[in-house]
């Protein structure tokens, strides 16, 4: 399957649903009053979508797996304000362990896909478009 529009990828769907939940997340009360935190967890998940985005958009597969790369490091920037969030109480538990598993996911299926443009690159199989 030829994939023409970064929006068709598996990973970015994944992502921007990310941002929605964290964007609601940070809205509590306790986060929104640390405006810091907030701003830089918001800006850290933000980074992750529109990095496969601008990768995409490349239409080049080293700048492509280097953007991935970059978007999968935003991942573990996002859980680490995560977990400074929840050890302040700003999120619950519950809801810091359903973010974590969509985010360990998420950085999961971006590794397993740059490995797989890796494969492709040796064979030159696969266009962005």
């Amino acid at each position: 399957m030829k994939i023409t529009k970064f929006q068709d990828l598996e990973i970015w769907q994944l992502a921007i649903d990310l941002v929605i939940l964290v964007y609601k997340l940070s809205n509590g009360v306790k986060f929104t009053r640390d405006f810091g935190l907030r701003d830089q967890v918001r800006r850290a998940v933000v980074s992750i979508v529109s990095n496969i985005a601008e990768g995409f958009e490349m239409n080049n597969n080293n700048d492509f797996i280097r953007f991935l790369r970059i978007a999968k490091g935003s991942t573990g920037e996002v859980k680490t304000q995560l977990i400074i969030a929840w050890r302040l109480n700003y999120i619950s538990e519950a809801e810091f362990k359903d973010v974590l598993a969509k985010l360990d996911m998420l950085s999961l299926k971006i590794g397993k896909f740059i490995s797989y443009l890796l494969s492709k690159r040796k064979n030159k199989e696969f266009t962005t478009r």
